[in-house]
């Protein structure tokens, strides 16, 4: 027990480290390119921090463990928000954009709601039976291809509005070297933890989902609230914000969408509870960012926002 805890232990570190490299590599070439913060947080950034689990993902399609799948994704999204934008919030007012209230979050409003409706139709008699398809991830994957084609939109509408960030001062050799170290090491430790999960679920008796929308959830979270904080502390929040967003649709669009191109995924009968607070959990930050005249996300809201969190992993952690 205790070497398979310490692999999934040693999995997750290099999952969080990974991601950071690549992160530190993507932005750096962002910046070299010239690109406004908002931007590289919805694309590079997000892209950076959402590999984790993708790469898990795409381990778990290949052994078919759907409820490592589900959980990995809804976990992180709803960490994404509760727990990242929370604390992010308590550490400091996060100020959201127009085009992030306007444009951003209702594309993963609408993410998050057609993975309802794609889950929620094997329940009312789909002759597909109880799978998200090959068909559905094409789905997924043309919502995506329509949301990086409305960021390119973006970066050609906002090249004259947002300042652009200063090109760091890395050469191409340190870059590649960041980006190359940091897929090898996501490889290896998506597999560390894949193989963490299955053994500590069988040595414990709990579930696959439970661990993966907790343990790997919060993990795979790690790389998005330490560049959320650190954007805020530095005042970089369109970097925070796009981050976050755009992790969170990248996990469902790209990393879900690619996942069910792999193998068709079993669906879990109790899973539409949780992509119902993801739902809701996205639903209410827009609320609170839409009622406010300058779009803030306050310490109060932060604090609301983190209490939600505990309640869904305690309530997870009763239903087991």
């Amino acid at each position: 027990m205790v070497t398979e805890l310490i692999l999934f232990l040693l999995g997750l570190y290099m999952l969080v480290k990974s991601s950071n490299l690549i992160v530190k590599g993507s932005t750096s070439l962002a910046h070299k390119l010239g690109v406004s913060a908002l931007v590289i947080g919805l694309t590079v950034v997000a892209f950076g921090t959402s590999l984790p689990e993708l790469v898990v993902n795409i381990f778990a399609a290949i052994n078919n463990n759907p409820d490592l799948i589900f959980g990995n994704i809804i976990g992180s999204n709803i960490a994404n928000i509760l727990l990242v934008l929370g604390i992010s919030a308590i550490v400091g007012t996060v100020t959201i954009r127009y085009t992030t209230v306007w444009k951003t979050i209702p594309f993963a409003l609408v993410s998050s709601f057609i993975l309802f409706i794609l889950v929620s139709k094997v329940f009312i008699g789909d002759f597909e039976g109880p799978y998200l398809t090959r068909i559905n991830a094409l789905i997924l994957l043309a919502l995506f291809g329509m949301f990086i084609y409305s960021v390119l939109e973006m970066i050609k509408n906002e090249k004259s509005k947002v300042p652009l960030l200063k090109p760091e001062k890395d050469d191409n050799y340190k870059i590649a070297l960041k980006l190359l170290l940091g897929i090898v090491g996501i490889f290896i430790g998506a597999k560390l933890v894949l193989e963490g999960v299955i053994n500590l679920s069988r040595i414990f008796g709990i579930s696959e989902f439970l661990i993966s929308a907790t343990a790997i959830a919060l993990g795979t979270s790690l790389p998005e609230l330490a560049v959320s904080i650190n954007a805020v502390l530095k005042g970089k929040v369109d970097l925070a914000v796009g981050n976050i967003i755009g992790s969170n649709i990248f996990n469902i669009l790209w990393v879900l969408g690619i996942a069910a191109l792999i193998r068709p995924i079993k669906i879990p009968d109790f899973i539409l509870f949780d992509i119902s607070v993801m739902f809701f959990a996205t639903l209410l930050l827009f609320v609170f960012i839409f009622v406010r005249k300058k779009h803030q996300l306050t310490r109060k809201s932060g604090i609301v926002f983190v209490i939600l969190y505990l309640l869904y992993i305690s309530f997870i952690l009763i239903r087991g």
